[in-house]
């Protein structure tokens, strides 16, 4: 079950949201997205009750990728795309420090799409958080590769002739083992699924649907807005029964080998015949198609903790490698190795 600042609201931490804020002014338009995920970062870090100072925030290039200016952590605000490789590096190098990466749909899925994919299938222990609206907004407005298909921006004035990507299609194909989403302006659960990916040990991606006021206004709209969002969304936690809508009276279940929504009380449907959501199965079939629903067909599009599969992360396994080796190897500096073999003095 995802728990929302439990242990904040009972003071017990050590820290509180301020403790991870700086005095920079914050430079993001009035109205952005990019506001909540900042403000749900905060809380999520002072619930985990880690320190700041153990806690590195690195970025790309984006929007998005100014948020370690506004943290009082360590930050690295990298070039463009390449935010996955060089937090690989940091986590590698320090795998005791918890690792986040501020990326943005442009930034980790077109120029970063290879460091991107390959951080996930190594499942390096980084909490990437994966702003997704839909659209270059540092840049002025293009199309980005999440844009969906006949959208008009300032790079494609008669309407995109692409397919978008899917984030969870990525990950997931990918090998990955932990996958949430959640709307800007949803922060209960945006934070829930922050702290569910900090505690993940392994690559974890929360992909946030952000809102551009300025290029992209009311890209997720049909489904954030709060008069539908109810009944256009649904929010899955592990253990418990796939409902949704306002009075929560309807819900998945499989028909055949497709997702279905359906009326409780309606044509034989009762609530034993819902889906319960198992986040930790290691199978991802099922969490392919609650994670591909795009509000078609009746379908939500779901919210929440995915996919959370326990695996081996990359940085435990080269430091465990190491450490097998040096148990072998006697010899530790230079001088050492020079001197294992046969030696000459000229005088």
């Amino acid at each position: 079950m995802i728990e929302t600042n439990s242990n904040l609201e009972k003071g017990t931490l050590r820290f509180a949201p301020k403790d991870f804020k700086n005095a920079s002014p914050v430079k993001w338009c009035p109205g952005c997205g990019d506001h909540g995920v900042l403000a749900a970062v905060h809380k999520a870090m002072a619930e985990l009750d880690i320190a700041p100072d153990e806690t590195v925030v690195v970025s790309g290039i984006g929007c998005s990728s100014r948020l370690p200016y506004y943290m009082s952590t360590f930050g690295f605000h990298t070039v463009h795309g390449r935010g996955a490789a060089v937090a690989t590096g940091v986590k590698v190098a320090r795998p005791d420090l918890t690792v986040w990466l501020m990326s943005g749909d442009g930034d980790s899925l077109a120029i970063g799409g290879n460091h991107f994919i390959h951080a996930v299938r190594r499942n390096v222990d980084i909490n990437e958080v994966l702003f997704n609206n839909r659209i270059y907004g540092l840049t002025k407005g293009q199309y980005s590769p999440t844009s969906p298909r006949g959208l008009v921006t300032k790079s494609s004035p008669y309407g995109t002739v692409e397919d978008p990507f899917e984030p969870a299609e990525l990950v997931m194909g990918a090998r990955g083992n932990f996958f949430a989403r959640s709307l800007d302006v949803d922060q209960p659960t945006l934070t829930a699924c922050l702290i569910a990916g900090a505690k993940h040990k392994g690559f974890a991606v929360t992909e946030v649907l952000v809102n551009c006021m300025i290029f992209n206004n009311g890209a997720h709209a049909a489904i954030s807005d709060r008069a539908v969002r109810a009944d256009k969304t649904i929010v899955l936690q592990h253990g418990e029964k796939m409902l949704f809508g306002e009075d929560k009276q309807r819900g998945l279940v499989l028909d055949g080998f497709k997702l279905r929504a359906v009326t409780i009380g309606e044509d034989g449907y009762t609530l034993d015949d819902v889906l319960t959501h198992d986040a930790h199965e290691p199978n991802p079939f099922l969490h392919m198609m609650l994670a591909a629903m795009n509000g078609a067909d009746g379908l939500p599009v779901a919210m929440g903790v995915i996919r959370d599969v326990e695996g081996p992360t990359y940085d435990w396994a080269v430091h465990d490698q190491i450490d097998q080796q040096k148990a072998k190897n006697k010899v530790r500096t230079l001088r050492e190795l020079l001197m294992t073999e046969d030696t000459w003095e000229i005088k």
